[in-house]
C-alpha cells in the first residue's frame, strides 16, 4: 500500500458532517492501558494489557449557521449523553477510519491577535475504546433508494466477529434499514446475521453494533439498504471492523 498524506479526510460527529469546520485533528489514539506485572527478578518491565481507552481531539472553525445548524450549535451543547466521532482517513470505499463513542469534554475557545477564532474540542471514549476499522461508504453516501453497495476485500474469511458503527445525517422518508453482507466470491451476497442496524425513520442518528467473538465473516463485505415504505435522501456513513484475532472483548 502507497503512503499517502492527510488530504480529503472527513469527520462525522453525531450525524453531522463536521469536514468543512475541522482546522485539524490532534490526537486520534487510544487502546489498552498499559499494567505493570513486572518482579523484582526482572531488567526490564513486563506489562499486560489494561482497560481499553480513545480519544480523538480536534480544533474546530467558528460556524455557527443556524438554517442548516452547524459546529457551533452541535459542539457548544456540550451534552452529558455519549456522541459517535468517526475519521475518515479519506473518503473512498475500502478507506481506513476510526470510530469512537465518547464523552465530548470540552470546547475552549481561542483568539489570536490576528483575529482568528478557534475552538478546542476533546472527545474522551466512553465504554469501548477507539476502533479502526475501514469504511463501507466513500465517506457519507447519499442512497435515493434501496441500493446494493460495493464490496471490499478484507482478504480472508475470520471467525472472530466484528463491529460496526453507522452515521446517518438528515433522512428524508418514511424508512430505511442499513445492513451489512459478506460474500466468498465478491459476487454472491447474503445478510450477516446480527449485522444490521436498528430501522430509520429519523436524522440524524448513529448506532454501534457487534457481533459475537466467534461470528465468521466472509471475505468481501458490502453496506446495503433496504425500505419497507420508501425514502427520498439517506445520507450515511459506514465504519465495519473485521476481527483478526481471537478474544476480541469489551
Amino acid at each position: 500500500m502507497a503512503k499517502t498524506g492527510g488530504l480529503g479526510d472527513g469527520l462525522l460527529i453525531a450525524g453531522y458532517n463536521a469536514s468543512g469546520d475541522i482546522q485539524q485533528l490532534g490526537r486520534i489514539g487510544g487502546g489498552p492501558a498499559l499494567l505493570n506485572f513486572t518482579g523484582i527478578d526482572k531488567y526490564a518491565f513486563e506489562r499486560k494489557g489494561g482497560l481499553r481507552d480513545g480519544a480523538i481531539e480536534m480544533t474546530t472553525f467558528f460556524n455557527s449557521d443556524t438554517v442548516v445548524p452547524a459546529t457551533h450549535q452541535k459542539l457548544s451543547a456540550l451534552p452529558r449523553t455519549d456522541v459517535m466521532l468517526t475519521y475518515c482517513r479519506g473518503t473512498t470505499v475500502g478507506d481506513p477510519a476510526a470510530s469512537l463513542i465518547a464523552k465530548q469534554a470540552n470546547y475552549d475557545p481561542s483568539r489570536g491577535d490576528d483575529g482568528m477564532i478557534t475552538f478546542g474540542v476533546s472527545a474522551q471514549a466512553n465504554g469501548f475504546g477507539i476502533e479502526w476499522g475501514r469504511q463501507l461508504t466513500a465517506g457519507v453516501r447519499t442512497d435515493t433508494a434501496a441500493t446494493l453497495g460495493t464490496g471490499i476485500d478484507t482478504v480472508a474469511a475470520a471467525s472472530f466477529g466484528g463491529q460496526a458503527y453507522l452515521q446517518v445525517g438528515a433522512f428524508v422518508g418514511t424508512d430505511a434499514t442499513v445492513k451489512i453482507q459478506d460474500s466468498a466470491d465478491n459476487v454472491t451476497f447474503a445478510d450477516v446475521a446480527g449485522f444490521s442496524f436498528t430501522q430509520v425513520t429519523v436524522g440524524p442518528t448513529t448506532e454501534r453494533i457487534q457481533l459475537g467473538n466467534t461470528a465468521t465473516l466472509r471475505r468481501y463485505l458490502r453496506a446495503t439498504t433496504v425500505t419497507t415504505g420508501g425514502f427520498t435522501s439517506l445520507p450515511f456513513s459506514v465504519n465495519v471492523i473485521k476481527n483478526e484475532s481471537a478474544g476480541v472483548t469489551f
